[in-house]
């Protein structure tokens, strides 16, 4: 395929139009560059933060600061930011996997990911030359700690709803800020803080603000259900005196800012539960095999492999979904302008272009590590609930993700809000697709005529597609400028589009690695994308029908539910047998297999 085509993809055009499986990125493709990377990132970790796990929970500053800093020397604070300015400049790819490989460090990784991401990015895409040669050098080597504040005491996602203000100067050399921000990574430790402020109480801004700067002040630690290693705590401003020259890009633009800034955080989430995912795999994969009761190890009973096999099929689906996205964002920044004048505002336009995707990752991605984290502890039971078990942090840890980065309902909301937005601006043609389907809708189905590999599965998908049109444009059409006060059809219209990129996400990836070595070689990636797509597409039909039946009634709804039913008409499968399968793999590994 060449670059001019794989360049066309579109946000959410996923939801409309067949993938290719010769252009998304997968783990297989890493380079060898990559793999280095990661390696040395998982180095760092075993060697440097693990040993010192106790004392990190236990919340010690100066300890987080130095490790930071050790970091900082490899060159991992500064893998997104430019060489230019001390960093790395690494592909989306790499700082992916950076990402990923941290989440062994605990919420160690969390001080991490919010100084290299939400903290340091704003600078990177949004700063001055000026902020960037003063700032950017320190952040990724670790002499400066950043914080990013948005969150306040009374508006959390509602974040336009800040009452922080900030009154330019009479003399205009500086902004008198004043507010509380609430539950701020970083803040006891960090030196630079993000904040978003309004300006004369009504234009969203946002200021880099130091922690030197008299009126800064810091509350109470809060006393967390998880993420013990990571500070978290009030910023408070008191007529805090910030040069006008820390107004970060311009006046009014603070909510421009914040949403870029929260597409990456979102995604980097994701990137982290994959992590996240596979450490409690091999946790409950290796205590299956060594605890015994009825005289033999619990790695042998079928309901303790058929955990450790959907464990394994999500967190393999979850995997797919996240480097086929960060591949979109090296696609999308390799074609801005290297001429522009603001590049990094450049490269994060390119990457809101994933906006809808950042969505998806963040509620999938949170929701697999919280189920696989949940099933760890069941498996490993009452020792499982003790802090002698690891599986027990990371159940605790887990939590929050799903409130983090805008809570799940909010993304939910998004994500089919955003598609809808993205049509109607005519950037995605899904109401032409939308008006083409109604002449399918009595058309005859033809399943799959032979048994080929994922044959029916690359059915299901395409029927999972139509399905969507066939909801999304009924939702549109039935309640028009309301659908946004219609929030379980958005919830329900967002899953199918999540199950859809997932399903899409591991089938390419699947079928790429059949294409690169053989059936034989790609058979456990096989059975997992089977399993996977035949359960969602169940799910997927759920949604609908429930969508359907409260926007309809009498003869339409009976019409509609003929529809569906047709196209979700499928071949029954085994599904026990394939988990079995999958499981027995877990099981000798003893880790996360693909």
């Amino acid at each position: 395929m060449s670059q001019q085509s794989i360049n066309k993809v579109r946000g959410g055009s996923f939801v409309i139009e067949d993938g290719d499986f010769h252009s998304v990125v997968t783990p297989e493709d890493f380079t060898e560059e990559q793999r280095m990377i990661a390696d040395m990132t998982k180095q760092f970790v075993q060697g440097e933060i693990a040993p010192h796990d106790e004392e990190l929970e236990n919340l010690d500053y100066d300890l987080t600061v130095k490790l930071l800093r050790e970091a900082g020397e490899l060159g991992l604070l500064g893998a997104d930011v430019p060489e230019k300015y001390g960093g790395m400049g690494l592909d989306k790819v790499s700082t992916t996997l950076i990402n990923e490989k941290l989440t062994k460090a605990s919420s160690f990784a969390l001080s991490f990911g919010a100084h290299v991401g939400i903290g340091t990015l704003p600078i990177v895409y949004f700063g001055t030359e000026e902020q960037k040669q003063k700032y950017l050098p320190g952040l990724a080597s670790g002499e400066k700690i950043a914080a990013y504040c948005l969150t306040e005491p009374s508006s959390g996602s509602d974040a336009q709803g800040a009452k922080a203000t900030a009154q330019l100067s009479e003399d205009g050399t500086h902004y008198i800020l004043n507010g509380t921000k609430q539950f701020i990574t970083n803040a006891g430790f960090a030196d630079v803080f993000i904040v978003y402020a309004k300006v004369d109480g009504t234009q969203f801004s946002t200021f880099i603000v130091e922690r030197s700067m008299e009126g800064v002040s810091i509350g109470p630690e809060e006393k967390k259900m998880g993420i013990k290693a990571s500070s978290t705590c009030p910023l408070i401003l008191e007529d805090v005196k910030v040069p006008v020259e820390n107004l970060l890009w311009e006046v009014g633009k603070g909510h421009l800012i914040a949403f870029n800034i929260l597409n990456i955080g979102r995604f980097k989430l994701a990137a982290g539960c994959v992590g996240a995912s596979k450490d409690a795999i091999e946790l409950s994969a290796q205590y299956a095999n060594e605890r015994t009761q009825f005289g033999v190890k619990i790695s042998s009973f079928p309901l303790i492999g058929k955990k450790l096999a959907d464990m394994n099929i999500r967190t393999y689906v979850l995997e797919s979904m996240v480097y086929r996205t960060a591949g979109l964002f090296d696609t999308g920044v390799a074609e801005a302008d290297p001429g522009a004048t603001d590049v990094g505002y450049h490269s994060a336009k390119a990457i809101a272009e994933y906006q809808l995707e950042c969505s998806i990752n963040k509620v999938f991605g949170s929701e697999t590590l919280d189920f696989v984290a949940d099933e760890g502890v069941q498996i490993h039971g009452g020792y499982g609930y003790t802090k002698e078990y690891r599986v027990e942090r990371i159940y605790r840890d887990s939590r929050i993700n799903r409130i983090f980065e805008g809570t799940n309902e909010i993304n939910r909301l998004l994500i089919p809000g955003t598609l809808m937005k993205r049509a109607l601006k005519g950037e995605l043609p899904l109401l032409p697709k939308a008006m083409a389907l109604q002449a399918e809708m009595m058309e005859r189905v033809s399943p799959p005529e032979g048994d080929g590999v994922l044959e029916q599965e690359a059915h299901l998908l395409k029927m999972a597609k139509k399905i969507f049109l066939l909801v999304g444009a009924g939702a549109v059409q039935t309640y028009q400028a309301k659908l946004e006060q219609e929030q379980e059809i958005l919830g329900n219209l967002a899953d199918i589009m999540i199950s859809i990129f997932g399903m899409e996400s591991a089938l390419l990836r699947t079928q790429k690695k059949i294409s690169q070595s053989s059936e034989e070689k790609a058979k456990l990636a096989i059975l997992m994308t089977t399993a996977y797509i035949n359960e969602e597409f169940g799910r997927i039909e759920g949604w609908a029908r429930e969508v359907l039946t409260a926007m309809a009634s009498g003869d339409m709804l009976r019409t509609q539910l003929s529809v569906l039913k047709k196209w979700a008409k499928r071949s029954p499968l085994n599904l026990i047998a394939i988990k079995r399968e999958i499981a027995a793999q877990v099981i000798q590994a003893e880790n996360y297999v693909s």
